[in-house]
């Protein structure tokens, strides 16, 4: 008896692999776009041609173990841009479009704000912002070439003029930004999360024994970065704004403040730094 497309889909979930991931998996595996799970429903009935089977059951079996599925579709949107990635980078997370919908919030259209993402990763809040707003100009920095490669792809395919730098962190950028935009490792080194995420870059999850070094060097190197009246606009992690907004104000920057994500977790920290007190 053929396997059909309601078999496939119950053996994905004998496997572990919930529900929605196996219905982008299979749509994958069958060389259709990931939009139409409307047409699934409506074939379920339908065999699966002879070589789509085995690709979706090594899918899910890569996926039960774990790989993230944005990994195995090789993309993932992203504030209505559509991004891809892989191994090399972090997979965007939805909390992080906070950040980026506060940042546009204080970024004005017409007076062409400079902008610097810092740990670029995909390029995904680099070429979020770069999208929404076509006057702003842009860089990013990852200390990752390979990161880098992942991000200049996407900006190349989306047509967004974003300049990348490799750095580690503020050495050797620019001056004088209206924006500084963060999303930086913040998950503490010996944290038990981690092993869940042991497909993604390390580098991009842990940073010292409370989560906070890289956070910290941030804080601390900005101002020499920011005009008068910038931001720096921080990701963290769900119990981390208290820390993030007593580094801001320590550092001497003024109005820090926080936004939650859509679950009601502050998830952003941010302040403005003024050159005259």
């Amino acid at each position: 008896m053929p396997m059909t497309i309601l078999n496939a889909l119950r053996a994905a979930a004998t496997l572990g692999v919930d529900r929605l991931d196996a219905q982008l998996l299979l749509l994958h595996a069958l060389g259709r776009p990931v939009h139409e799970r409307a047409w699934l429903l409506s074939h379920d009935t339908d065999p699966l041609p002879p070589a789509a089977w085995p690709s979706f059951e090594a899918l899910c079996a890569r996926r039960a173990a774990g790989e993230p599925a944005a990994y195995l579709l090789g993309a993932k949107e992203f504030h209505g841009l559509a991004l891809q990635v892989d191994a090399r980078v972090l997979v965007p997370r939805p909390d992080t479009e906070t950040l980026v919908d506060w940042a546009l919030s204080l970024m004005p259209a017409a007076t062409a704000p400079r902008v610097l993402d810092l740990g670029t990763g995909s390029g995904a809040i680099a070429l979020a912002l770069q999208h929404a707003c076509p006057d702003a100009k842009v860089d990013a920095v990852d200390a990752s070439a390979d990161a880098l490669e992942v991000a200049r792809a996407n900006a190349t395919r989306l047509g967004l003029p974003v300049r990348f730098t490799q750095a580690d962190w503020l050495a050797g950028a620019d001056t004088n930004y209206d924006l500084i935009v963060s999303n930086p490792p913040y998950i503490a080194a010996d944290d038990a999360h981690l092993a869940a995420l042991k497909h993604e870059p390390l580098s991009a999850l842990a940073s010292g024994p409370d989560g906070l070094d890289d956070i910290r060097q941030i804080v601390r190197q900005a101002p020499a970065h920011l005009a008068d009246g910038g931001w720096l606009l921080l990701e963290h992690g769900f119990d981390q704004a208290p820390a993030v907004r007593a580094l801001l104000t320590e550092r001497g920057f003024a109005n820090a403040q926080s936004r939650d994500d859509l679950a009601g977790i502050a998830r952003c920290s941010g302040a403005i730094w003024r050159t005259v007190k």
